[in-house]
This record gives C-alpha cells, sequence and structure tokens, in this order.
C-alpha cells in the first residue's frame, strides 16, 4: 500500500490529561481544560482558534477569542498541540498525538486528509542521503481537488 488514511479518532485515550498540563508548567485553570476537552472530542478534525471559540460558545462557556488564541499559544510551545498553517489563511491545530503523519487538503472543501506512506518516508530519507544529508523532520502537505473521474 502506497498510503493510508489515518483514521485518529479511536475513542483511545491520547494521555493528554490534566496532569500533562501541570507537566508541561501550565495551570489546569477551567479555560486551558475547556480547549483540551475539546481538542480530544475533536481528534478527527483540525480545529481553528474560531472553531474552538464557536464550541465553546455554543456549550455556554464563557471564554473570550483572545484567550483561546493564549492557550493554544501555551499548549503549542509545551508541545501539547501542533499548529498547520494550510492554504485556508489561518492556522489549525491537532493535538500532538507524537505520532508522524502528513496531509492532504480539498482545495474545494477544505477537508483535511491525515495520511502515511512509508514510500515517502523512505524517498525523502532518499533525496536527502542523495544530496548528502540525514533527515531530521520535514512537513508534507499535498492540496489536492477531488478526481473528476471518481
Amino acid at each position: 500500500m502506497i498510503a493510508q488514511e489515518l483514521p485518529w479518532y479511536t475513542g483511545e485515550d491520547t494521555g493528554m490529561e490534566p496532569g500533562e498540563l501541570h507537566k508541561a508548567g501550565l495551570k489546569a485553570t477551567s479555560a486551558r481544560l475547556r480547549i483540551l476537552e475539546i481538542l480530544r472530542e475533536e481528534q478527527e478534525h483540525h480545529l481553528s482558534a474560531e472553531d474552538i471559540y464557536r464550541r465553546l460558545l455554543d456549550a455556554g462557556d464563557e471564554v473570550g477569542l483572545a484567550t483561546v488564541y493564549r492557550v493554544l499559544t501555551q499548549f503549542e510551545a509545551a508541545g501539547l498541540v501542533a499548529r498547520h498553517n494550510f492554504a485556508t489563511g489561518h492556522s489549525v491545530f491537532e493535538l500532538d498525538s507524537g505520532c508522524h503523519h502528513d496531509h492532504m487538503v480539498c482545495m474545494e472543501t477544505g477537508q483535511v486528509v491525515e495520511f502515511l506512506s512509508d514510500e515517502i518516508e523512505r524517498l525523502q530519507r532518499e533525496v536527502a542521503a542523495a544530496h548528502g544529508y540525514e533527515l531530521v523532520d520535514h512537513s508534507l502537505v499535498l492540496y489536492v481537488r477531488p478526481r473528476k473521474d471518481s
């Protein structure tokens, strides 16, 4: 198989508990806990700060948009979330699972598909080595649109 889609949301515990906030040097405030909860509930989606803010408002939580941005920045600095800047023009966030994966972004719908391809990973290492380098890290985003024949 060249690439496989990764169904991240399996209902399994990601290990992201309030104790993780303390380990990251962050207090377990109600805003941080609620944002962490939303990110856990929406593991199959990449959420913008505005998406999280809307979910908080819908749930009746009184958390400002500036607080959401600040908490997400703190989570990113602590390694709890990963920030992505796809072609949508704004940042989206996902819990940092510690598992490497790449992304495809549909240019028509904005849908983000996470995938892993051993073949792509191997080729990237080979390309780096052919140029005298060792691959340390990478980020791959494929911008796609639905095929007309499907």
